[in-house]
């Protein structure tokens, strides 16, 4: 019904009626993103990892040792671990089957002190409920007593009751879950294969001994198993395998106190980036948290007293900062807690108090006994350390120089840069140009108002080998810091970018794909909120020129030129140039093919923070000192690169 409101216009009636009330698992489908974040890649994979939760849950409590994750043909997945299978009776609250309570009931499960676990990940209840809401079909079959129980769903709405469809040994148990994501709500169906990986081998290497088996049945038939008797030493190890480490050994702190358990595993290695990743329940926790303050606590108080005890440190010299400590640093921090309590429901920042002293207390105790049987694995570490503290000396005189300053103290930002005149830095742009030439055509073909230029010469230092003191002392990488205006590292703030694009335009050949590498590189070591915000792009030069009478086409790939050819007919009087550089681009083709809101293709960078671990490897494998895991690199990917110049 409508009413008429004010000044005759109509409005629709709001009362009670209006009110919806969205039963079961309706209000998963209508409103997904409260429940999986996107319906994006990442939500689409999070539903995987959603089921595999529940096995894990199981190997942490003791009962499973083989988890299986398989893509099928049609692209749907199975999950099937050898637990002790989802209870089949019924739930006298609920009057339905344990089974059915789990998939069709939202914060249902074993999770919530009624001791099914003493730790879990899993600790919404949503995984099992939320995966098979937002599927167009889902089974399950579950192995216990003797017989297998299955029931099937379809978005979310029960088939029929469980029922008996077979018979397995009395002593098997085990759970299996068969679904495909819904197409009408997700923007995207097809799983990926080295996505699953990622998380499926952090998985592993955070739980001693499970085995997880990761198999792929569609075109591609691919096979991998994770098996880690090591634990989170192996993950260290993984991580460090493309780094020169310092010593052999790997420092390994375990224990327990007051119903948490602690779990770490370090080793230095000559770089001068840290790698510290944190774990909570085998969740990854990227924003920290207690578990991981106590542990820098631990790390920072315990070697300054060794440093003190054994005269690497004089008496009048400063103590060394945790910064100095975990110069090249890979370590693994893990906790297990029955109630851990998050900030958010991200599950990004573990907030429990009592962490903090248990992990400080284990870490310390622990370390202090290796490094007094260990003296010369100590020296080394205390060397580095003060390597660092000399260096960081020299980087703040060089940080300095990089500050934006205030208007009052009236410091211009640098010569080389193009400013915009709009000073809103959500209507700005910068370009970071190859090359006074291409840069000379930016600046011309440019909109003043909204789009900055920086030219930058040569390519600039690579980051994974330098420490901070010559990374600040390099020309291009400070003008770039004053250019931003954020600071980088710990002067780091995100509130101060000057601009909300920050847009790579290289030449599109092998020379632009390393600068463009380079450039990555500096800003995931140093100023990686830049990306994970989504304020990174890639430029998309043409890299052919099609000319036909008077009128002209451009093509970005050699596909899109062959499509041009065929449209406009093979002529002897075309004329094809293929660009070799921005530089033969005059101010008002640049415009148009490259930097035109309204035309150019910009490709946004994304960073997975889920996978953190594996592109700390793969920018570290790619441009660290080692050339053999490189090689290897290289060789597994090539047939997947496109566009590259030889």
């Amino acid at each position: 019904m409508k009413i008429k409101g004010l000044g005759g216009i109509k409005v629709e009636e709001y009362g009670a009626e209006q009110i919806q009330i969205l039963e079961g698992l309706e209000a998963v489908r209508k409103r997904p993103g409260m429940y999986i974040g996107t319906t994006a890649s990442r939500g689409l994979h999070h539903l995987v990892y959603e089921i595999v939760d529940n096995a894990i849950d199981e190997a942490l409590a003791g009962y499973c040792k083989t988890v299986s994750v398989q893509i099928n043909a049609d692209n749907s997945i199975t999950v099937i671990d050898d637990g002790r299978g989802i209870p089949v009776e019924i739930n006298h609250k609920a009057g339905l089957s344990a089974v059915e309570v789990v998939f069709t009931i939202l914060h249902a499960g074993g999770k919530f002190g009624g001791g099914g676990y003493k730790v879990s990940g899993g600790l919404h209840g949503v995984g099992a409920s939320v995966v098979n809401a937002l599927s167009e079909w889902l089974e399950v079959e579950v192995c216990r007593n003797g017989h297998v129980y299955k029931q099937r769903y379809e978005k979310g709405k029960v088939m029929y009751p469980l029922k008996i469809v077979g018979d397995c040994d009395i002593e098997k148990t085990g759970t299996k879950v068969v679904f495909i994501p819904d197409k009408t709500i997700f923007e995207e169906t097809v799983y990926d294969f080295d996505v699953l990986k990622q998380r499926l081998r952090e998985m592993a290497f955070l739980t001693k001994g499970l085995k997880i088996i990761l198999s792929d049945d569609r075109e591609e038939k691919k096979e991998t198993i994770f098996h880690y008797e090591g634990g989170i030493k192996a993950f260290v190890e993984y991580l460090n395998k493309s780094k020169t480490t310092l010593y052999n050994e790997i420092v390994y702190c375990e224990g327990s106190k007051d119903k948490v358990e602690v779990e770490v595993a370090l080793q230095h290695n000559d770089s001068y980036t840290e790698s510290t990743y944190s774990f909570v329940n085998n969740i990854n926790t990227p924003e920290g948290g207690t578990h991981l303050a106590g542990f820098k606590n631990a790390l920072t108080k315990t070697f300054n007293d060794y440093a003190r005890t054994n005269k690497l440190l004089k008496e009048n010299d400063p103590n060394l900062t945790g910064d100095d400590i975990r110069e090249g640093l890979t370590a693994i921090v893990s906790v297990k807690i029955e109630n851990p309590q998050f900030e958010g429901q991200t599950k990004q920042k573990l907030g429990n108090s009592e962490v903090r002293a248990v992990v400080d207390n284990i870490v310390s105790e622990q370390l202090t006994y290796f490094l007094e049987q260990n003296p010369v694995v100590a020296k080394v570490i205390c060397e580095k350390s003060l390597l660092a503290q000399r260096a960081r000396d020299a980087a703040r005189k060089a940080r300095d120089l990089t500050r934006r300053k205030t208007a009052l103290e009236n410091t211009t930002l640098p010569g080389k840069l193009a400013d915009c005149s709009d000073k809103n830095p959500e209507n700005c742009e910068i370009y970071i140009v190859e090359g006074d030439s291409a840069g000379g055509s930016a600046k011309t073909a440019r909109s003043r108002a909204t789009q900055a230029i920086l030219p930058l010469r040569g390519k600039i230092l690579n980051v994974e080998k330098a420490r901070l003191d010559r990374i600040l002392g390099n020309t291009e990488i400070r003008a770039m810091i004053t250019a931003f205006g954020t600071g980088i590292h710990d002067d780091f703030d995100i509130a101060k970018l000057r601009y909300h694009k920050i847009i790579i335009m290289t030449d599109a050949d092998v020379d632009g794909a390393h600068i463009a590498t380079l450039l990555l590189t500096f800003f995931y070591r140093f100023m990686p909120e830049l990306i994970k915000q989504g304020y990174v792009y890639l430029a998309q030069p043409p890299l052919y020129k099609v000319e036909k009478g008077k009128k002209e086409w451009y093509a970005y790939s050699d596909e899109e030129l062959n499509k041009i050819i065929t449209e406009i007919g093979r002529d002897q009087n075309n004329k094809i140039q293929r660009y070799k550089g921005l530089g033969e681009m005059d101010a008002i083709q640049l415009w148009d093919t490259t930097m035109d809101p309204h035309k150019r293709i910009l490709l946004k960078i994304k960073m997975n923070e889920e996978a953190s671990a594996d592109i700390d490897v793969t920018f570290t494998t790619l441009m660290g000192d080692k050339v053999e895991p490189r090689r290897e690199f290289i060789e597994a990917h090539a047939k997947y690169v496109k566009n590259l110049d030889v």
